[in-house]
């Protein structure tokens, strides 16, 4: 199977600003990747020529191996963007059934029950989209884009109007995804999100990546905590394979350990530090 998502030497110009340069990516089946980068960073560019809303300037992308803006690359996807508006007075289960109708699919009312179950809205089919909270109209969207069960899904921004319990649904929802093999490229601002649901990540700046890997891997060594009878003594230049001497070392002098912590810089850190470094 070819990739669910790839570019290579991906570039775009809107006259004399330059949104991407030469960039290469690649999102594998039912893979979660996260797309970082601050504003006017190239992030929406890339999503929007993925989609086929826009086209490169120079390079290729490619969906399910069809070049992107294809219709075989647009039926292969499915899509939410962060600014969306359905109509107010269509019910949950008329918008969906509105969109299957886009997307010629046959899944009828089974696959509508599915997917409102899926995204927590399965006592919600009747309701009009205009009395829905932000939230929900959120879940409704990620509904819609997985009409027709696309292998790629492009989610801009999903969880920016949920709340803690929402946020949990649309974890699940992913982590189910994964599971059908579904890939997925989820741009967001929210790198706590990011950091518990993705196997990659992918930093870019000023249009280019500046970093990616796990998030695991883009993480590093802060030092160690241990928590003895004294109080709370820290190690900055400590690393994981200094823990047993440290502790041995106190325990010998006669003082109790109560517990140890290897601290590692978080993902916004990471992120941070990779923006920082990329310069103007």
């Amino acid at each position: 199977m070819p990739p669910a998502l790839v570019t290579r030497g991906l570039g775009k110009r809107y006259g004399r600003v330059e949104a991407l340069a030469d960039l290469d990516l690649q999102v594998e089946e039912g893979e979660l990747v996260g797309l970082l980068g601050p504003n006017g960073a190239g992030k929406s560019t890339l999503v929007k020529i993925a989609v086929g809303l826009v086209r490169p300037s120079a390079g290729s992308a490619e969906v399910c191996g069809a070049p992107a803006g294809s219709r075989t690359a647009r039926g292969r996807l499915g899509y939410l963007a962060e600014l969306f508006r359905f109509p107010g007075w269509y019910s949950a289960d008329e918008l969906l059934a509105l969109h299957q109708r886009l997307a010629a699919s046959r899944g009828g009312e089974a696959e509508r029950r599915e997917l409102l179950e899926l995204v927590g809205l399965a006592g919600e089919r009747g309701r009009h989209v205009d009395t829905m909270s932000k939230g929900m109209q959120q879940r409704l969207g990620i509904a819609q884009a997985l009409i027709g069960r696309p292998p790629l899904l492009l989610l801009d921004e999903p969880t920016s109007a949920l709340d803690p319990a929402g946020r949990r649904t649309v974890r699940g929802l992913l982590e189910e995804l994964r599971r059908r093999g579904t890939a997925v490229l989820l741009n967001s601002h929210l790198l706590s999100e990011v950091e518990l649901v993705c196997d990659r990540v992918v930093i870019i700046d000023h249009g280019r990546v500046v970093a990616r890997g796990t998030p695991a891997e883009l993480s590093h060594a802060k030092g160690v905590e241990i928590d003895t009878a004294a109080g709370l003594r820290t190690y900055p230049e400590a690393r994981r394979e200094d823990v047993p001497g440290i502790v041995a070392g106190l325990v010998a002098a006669g003082e109790p350990v109560y517990g140890v912590r290897v601290v590692q810089t978080t993902l916004e850190e990471a992120y941070l530090e990779a923006v920082e470094d990329s310069g103007p």
